[in-house]
C-alpha cells in the first residue's frame, strides 16, 4: 500500500507541473509496474490495457454523443432552449438566471459535455444578462453552474466511463441521472431565488410574458423535444441500446442542423468532426492509460487493504461512500472529472460491492460530489471556461458567484444520500 500511495504522489505532483493527466497516469502507472515487477511485464501491460480500452465496444457511445452534441450547437438549439426558459420566468427577480439554468438542463439532454454546455450557454446567456443590469458575478456564476449539469443530466461521457469501469449498464445509469438533474437544476433556481432576494440589486426583476408569446417560445424547441424523447424515450422503453440511441441522435441533429442552413459547406464539417475528434482522443487517452495506473495500483495489493482497513473499522456502506465523497471533492481541486472517475472507481471498487453498496446510486453520488471540482479553485473546468468564452470577466467574480451553487450541490448530494430512491426508483420501472 505505501508504493501506491507514493504513486499517488507522484501522480499529482506531475500534474502540477502541467503534465497531461494521461500522460502522468501512463508513466506512473508504467514506471511503477516495472518497478514492482520487470519491464518486459510492464510494456506487455501497458499495450494490453490501452488495447483493449480502445477496442471496446461499449466506448463507441462516447465519440457518437460528442458528434451529436456538436451538430446540435450548430443547429442553434441551444438559443431556443433560453428563449422557452425565458418565457416561462423571466419575468421573476433573476429569472433571466433562472432561464439559464434551465436552458442548460435541457442542452445537457442533448449534448453530454459540462465543458460544451458552459461554452455555449456561456455565449448565450451573458450578453442578454449583462443587457439587463445583472451583475457579472452572479450571471457567469449561473452559467458556470449550470454548466455542471452536462456530466449529471444524460446522454453523459463521464457516466458511460463509470459504467465500464463499475461495469454497469449504462442504459440504466443515464436513467438515473434524470430525477437528481432536475433536483439540481431546481435547487440552482431556489439559490437564485434567494440571492435575487437578498441583494436586489445583482438581477433586475424582468419584463411579463403573455401565454401567447410562451406558446410561441415553447413551439420553437420542437427540434429539441424530439431528439430528446427518441434518445431517452427509447433507452428508457427499451428500443434502443445506449450506442443505437447516439447513433439516431446524431443523424437526427445532423439533419436539424442542415434544415437550418448549417453543414453546407466542408469547412463545417472539418470543424465539426475535427471538434468531436479531438475531444473523444483526449477522453480515450484519459481512460486507456488510467488503466495503466490502475493495473499499478492492482499489485500493490492496495484495494484488498483497503477491503481489510474498512472491515477493521468496521465502516458500514454510507460511511465508506461518505470518505470516498470527500477524497472526490480534494481531487476535484486538482484534477478533471473524468480523471477522478477513473482514478477513484478500480480502487474501491472490491470494497463498494464487498459492502452491497449499489453502484448506480454511487456513480450518480459520486459524478454530483466530482462536479464541484469543475467550479472550484484551482482547476475549476467550467469556470475557465467561462472566463475563456467571455475574456472581459474578472476570474474573481465568477469563482465568487458559483460559490453559492456549491452549497445547492452539497445539499442535493445530501438529499440523494439520505432518499436513494431519488436515484434508483426511475431505473428501476424500466422495462
Amino acid at each position: 500500500m505505501t508504493a501506491a500511495l507514493i504513486g499517488f504522489a507522484i501522480l499529482i505532483a506531475l500534474s502540477f507541473t502541467g503534465m497531461p493527466l494521461a500522460f502522468a497516469t501512463l508513466l506512473t502507472g508504467f514506471v511503477g509496474f516495472g518497478l514492482m515487477r520487470d519491464w518486459d511485464s510492464a510494456v506487455a501491460m501497458s499495450g494490453q490495457q490501452i488495447g483493449e480500452m480502445i477496442v471496446n465496444p461499449n466506448l463507441v457511445v462516447v465519440p457518437i454523443f460528442i458528434l451529436m452534441g456538436e451538430l446540435i450547437r450548430r443547429g442553434g438549439i441551444a438559443d431556443e432552449l433560453y428563449e422557452f426558459g425565458n418565457a416561462l420566468v423571466g419575468r421573476l427577480r433573476g429569472g433571466l438566471a433562472m432561464s439559464t439554468v434551465l436552458a442548460c438542463g435541457a442542452f445537457s439532454t442533448v449534448c453530454g459535455s459540462s465543458v460544451a454546455t458552459a461554452a455555449t450557454m456561456t455565449k448565450v446567456a451573458m450578453p442578454p444578462m449583462r443587457r439587463y443590469g445583472y451583475h457579472d458575478s452572479l450571471s457567469a456564476g449561473t452559467v458556470a453552474a449550470g454548466g455542471t449539469l452536462g456530466i449529471l443530466i444524460p446522454p453523459s461521457i463521464p457516466m458511460v466511463i463509470y459504467c465500464i469501469f463499475a461495469r454497469e449498464d449504462i442504459g440504466r445509469m443515464f436513467i438515473a441521472g434524470i430525477v437528481p438533474g432536475a433536483l439540481m437544476m431546481t435547487a440552482f433556481m431556489v439559490t437564485i431565488a434567494l440571492w435575487a432576494r437578498l441583494r436586489p440589486g445583482v438581477a433586475p426583476v424582468g419584463a411579463a410574458m403573455s401565454w401567447t408569446q410562451r406558446i410561441a417560445a415553447f413551439k420553437k424547441t420542437w427540434a429539441f423535444v424530439v431528439l430528446f424523447l427518441v434518445v431517452l424515450g427509447g433507452i428508457y422503453l427499451g428500443v434502443f441500446t445506449a450506442t443505437e440511441a447516439a447513433s439516431v441522435g446524431a443523424i437526427g441533429a445532423y439533419l436539424f442542423a442542415l434544415a437550418r442552413g448549417s453543414m453546407r459547406s466542408g469547412r463545417e464539417y472539418l470543424d465539426v468532426i475535427g471538434g468531436a475528434v479531438g475531444i473523444s482522443a483526449a477522453i480515450f487517452a484519459i481512460a486507456s492509460c488510467a488503466l495503466v495506473f490502475s493495473q499499478f495500483i492492482n499489485v500493490t495489493g492496495m484495494p484488498f487493504a483497503l477491503m481489510e482497513l474498512v472491515n477493521g473499522w468496521e465502516l458500514s456502506g454510507i460511511q465508506l461512500v461518505l470518505a470516498i465523497g470527500a477524497l472526490c471533492i480534494l481531487l476535484g481541486m486538482v484534477f478533471e472529472a473524468l480523471g477522478i472517475l477513473v482514478l477513484i472507481v478500480p480502487m474501491f471498487l472490491p470494497t463498494l460491492q464487498a459492502q452491497g453498496v449499489d453502484m448506480i446510486w454511487f456513480g450518480v453520488v459520486v459524478i454530483i460530489l466530482i462536479e464541484l471540482g469543475l467550479i472550484t479553485p484551482p482547476v475549476g473546468v467550467n469556470v475557465f471556461t467561462v472566463k475563456a468564452a467571455r475574456p472581459d470577466l474578472k476570474l474573481g467574480d465568477v469563482f465568487a458567484g458559483v460559490t453559492p451553487f456549491v452549497l445547492a450541490m452539497l445539499v442535493t448530494a445530501a438529499l440523494i444520500l439520505i432518499w436513494p430512491e431519488i436515484v434508483v426508483g426511475l431505473p428501476n420501472l424500466m422495462r
